[in-house]
């Protein structure tokens, strides 16, 4: 693999003078940069952005902060995260800070303790710690949730739309008192997602009433919880909308003690495409999100981010997609 020494002797020049024409300053002489980039390219040179991160003291590292290390939502986000970061040389190390303020904050003090490059984080609730990383200068990126009262990069998922596409769907299916399970007051994606069921209600003319709505933590346990008091009720809710995979799993056990059948009883859908959707009986309709593109676009934000702090941040939105199967419709 070809050096700078190796461009530098090619090209006739110092190695100082190669750092600064490949970096593109404006003091090195226009011909004589441009005999620079001919022997870099002649010689198959890269420059390694790693290597520029130690001499300024950071690792080659990026610490990928998460909600919920078991919600396949968030490993796929992961997995496109380690990819585009291994293709620069960088190494991904994995917190899981299971929606917990404390665990956060102590991942953050982590990450800037080892001089890691840069941050990815998916907030756990109405408060975070990244303003530490903003005053040492740390490049970080938020993703699935915008950092409260902080300006940053962030890769969004438009999951209020989703939300309401989804409950149009169980609507159109001829089901008119639809519950909807979601997450914590003050976590984005539960509020935005519970709008969006509202939204649908309204646009349907059906009332809207918190007697079908429950919040619980993003876990099969409190969905249960959950479910099982809604289908208790005098008037239990003739579909459900739910708000991730993990919730999905305790509202089908909460089904099956009930001995209800999605589909033929009552109609659900809910967020992610886990791996196990479609092999419940009956398949399970769910809206997908992107979360493999979510974590590629947000590392990518992230290395320009590390390569250039001072850039505008910005919000990148992307779109989810229902898919319909056999748990939405009537059998």
């Amino acid at each position: 693999m070809a050096t700078i020494s190796d461009v530098a002797a090619r090209a006739g020049v110092s190695t100082a003078t190669v750092s600064r024409a490949l970096n593109g300053k404006s003091t090195v002489d226009r011909d004589l940069a441009a005999r620079v980039r001919e022997a870099a390219e002649e010689l198959g040179y890269q420059p390694n952005g790693p290597a520029r991160n130690l001499r300024r003291q950071e690792a080659a590292v990026v610490a990928l902060i998460i909600s919920d290390v078991e919600n396949p939502f968030f490993t796929a986000i992961a997995r496109g995260v380690e990819d585009v970061a291994h293709e620069v040389g960088y190494s991904v190390v994995l917190c899981n800070s299971d929606e917990s303020a404390d665990k956060e904050n102590r991942y953050i003090d982590i990450a800037i303790q080892e001089r890691v490059a840069g941050v990815i984080l998916s907030p756990s609730g109405t408060t975070t710690s990244v303003e530490k990383l903003t005053s040492r200068g740390t490049a970080f990126v938020a993703v699935d949730r915008p950092l409260p009262e902080q300006e940053s990069d962030v890769v969004l998922v438009d999951t209020r739309l989703a939300a309401r596409q989804a409950t149009a769907h169980l609507i159109a299916q001829g089901y008119d008192r639809i519950g909807c399970i979601t997450g914590p007051l003050g976590v984005r994606t539960a509020d935005d997602r519970l709008a969006g069921y509202r939204d649908a209600l309204k646009a349907a003319r059906l009332r809207s009433t918190t007697k079908l709505v429950r919040r619980t933590e993003y876990k099969a346990a409190g969905a249960r919880r959950a479910a099982q008091d809604l289908l208790d009720q005098a008037e239990p809710p003739d579909a459900l909308l739910v708000a991730n995979s993990a919730m999905a799993v305790g509202v089908l056990q909460a089904l099956q003690e009930h001995g209800i059948r999605p589909g033929r009883d009552v109609g659900m859908v809910a967020f992610d495409d886990a791996p196990w959707a479609e092999l419940v009986d009956p398949p399970l309709s769910v809206v997908a999100q992107p979360a493999y593109e979510i974590g590629t676009v947000a590392a990518r934000l992230l290395l320009a981010r590390i390569a250039d702090n001072s850039r505008p941040a910005t919000t990148t939105t992307l779109g989810a997609r229902l898919i319909e199967r056999g748990s939405s419709h009537r059998g």
